[in-house]
């Protein structure tokens, strides 16, 4: 989970610190640091690995969660990395600033070739919106009403046909940066909205030997993670997460998603862990001046799934993810799978273990509602665990690029900040309406 407490050159904070301790006090097996970025791209209150000097800061973050784990948390960190995306522009700043203007353009206005850029861009401006729409190519279109956003097929763009040349070696750097701060490994981030799931999906057209059929969507995911391996040596954990279902039209198939589970197993990839959906493909459009959200349409819905959809988010990923292990295990591979979506009992989690959906079991939303779920399970204080209502409310504020907190403890002013000196007022997210950190229980 992304909670947005870094600064906005990607540093730890101290808020980022007693996240992640906060999280090391239950203990868990493994702690999955939010995704971080591996290029020097500007992205707001995210965490970087893209340079030496994000080291001290990660240092330190492994050295808490070591502290406050008592040395029982493997810490890996989730490396990622995005293409571009703007906000929804105004209509008239649109077309009269960011539109290419083309002969097309000219042609259906009925307007002279020659006719001067300006003229033309006056009457696009003089347009009902239907018509405008009409004039304008799909992508243009889509540009105006949502905002434009880069795509991995854009080969006309040189930053994009030069990612294969590229990326393998920022991600192996990144993963080299954390093996020396001291993280147990890294997650290659593959799924959701970003570059390298992208690569993956069936929506993937390059045509230069990166894209189009199952075997050119694979080869820059591979070549990343062969390059990655060879830098940090056999010994380092090194997995992926990547999509069960991209849940768009167009996607990727399930025998997409089976062929691709079985070539990173054989590639070496140490676990594969599944997600769901999480597209910009059908995102809802923005408000102007804000970016679209991958988690707004029915792929978002999956990727989260809300308490009232239909069907219920309780372990709804899980029997997707149990076809990949079946078909793993058939296949001699015994890469262990990470399933996820909507677990937050022990009865869940152990019945999707002993049925082999899944070796290992991940929960986001839960552990955020209750840091000490495992401990209480640990224990037989199940009945104490704060479960989560999975009302989204965290993902809300997600979308706003604000601290991340849940609805369960974020007004709870009652408990201390785990390991606070004794009166230490609460820490407090920026506008002071919130609690930081989840309380004691």
């Amino acid at each position: 989970m992304v909670p947005w407490r870094a600064t906005e050159e990607g540093f730890v904070t101290p808020e980022v610190l007693d996240w992640y301790g906060r999280f090391a006090d239950g203990k868990p097996g493994v702690l999955v640091v939010e995704a971080t970025g591996i290029r020097e791209v500007a992205s707001g209150p995210l965490l970087r690995i893209g340079h030496d000097r994000y080291l001290p800061g990660l240092r330190e973050l492994v050295r808490v969660v070591r502290e406050r784990s008592e040395g029982q948390t493997r810490l890996l960190i989730q490396i990622i990395d995005f293409l571009s995306i703007r906000r929804r522009p105004e209509r008239e700043k649109f077309l009269r600033r960011f539109l290419r203007i083309t002969p097309e353009h000219r042609s259906g206005l009925g307007l002279d070739p020659s006719a001067a850029e300006d003229q033309v861009r006056e009457a696009l401006c003089a347009l009902p919106q239907e018509r405008l729409l009409e004039l304008l190519s799909p992508r243009e279109a889509e540009d105006l009403e949502m905002g434009a956003r880069e795509r991995v097929s854009d080969l006309h763009l040189p930053h994009i046909q030069s990612l294969p040349q590229e990326l393998p070696e920022l991600f192996a750097q990144a993963a080299a940066r954390a093996k020396s701060a001291g993280f147990d490994g890294v997650e290659l981030h593959y799924a959701h909205a970003y570059t390298m799931a992208s690569f993956l999906s069936a929506t993937n057209t390059r045509d230069d030997g990166y894209g189009g059929d199952l075997e050119g969507r694979l080869r820059l995911p591979l070549e990343v993670y062969a390059q990655v391996r060879e830098r940090v040596g056999p010994d380092y954990g090194v997995g992926c997460r990547f999509l069960v279902d991209e849940v768009i039209e167009g996607g990727s198939s399930l025998e997409d998603i089976l062929q691709f589970s079985q070539r990173f197993a054989a590639a070496g990839m140490d676990f594969l862990s599944l997600s769901r959906g999480g597209k910009f493909d059908d995102a809802k459009q923005p408000k102007l001046g804000q970016a679209a959200y991958p988690y707004t349409g029915p792929s978002g819905h999956e990727c989260m799934p809300h308490i009232k959809i239909e069907g219920g988010p309780f372990g709804r990923y899980l029997p997707l993810v149990g076809r990949v292990a079946q078909a793993l295990r058939a296949a001699g591979h015994a890469t262990p799978i990470v399933g996820c979506g909507g677990i937050n009992d022990f009865e869940l989690a152990e019945a999707a273990l002993q049925a082999g959906d899944c070796q290992m079991v991940a929960a986001a939303r839960q552990t955020l509602a209750d840091p000490d779920w495992f401990l209480k399970m640990e224990m037989g204080r199940g009945q104490e665990i704060r479960r989560c209502l999975y009302t989204n409310y965290c993902e809300a504020l997600d979308q706003k690029h604000v601290e991340v907190t849940c609805q369960l403890w974020d007004r709870d002013f009652t408990q201390p900040d785990v390991g606070a000196p004794e009166g230490a007022p609460i820490q407090r997210t920026r506008d002071q309406k919130r609690r930081l950190s989840p309380p004691a229980s």
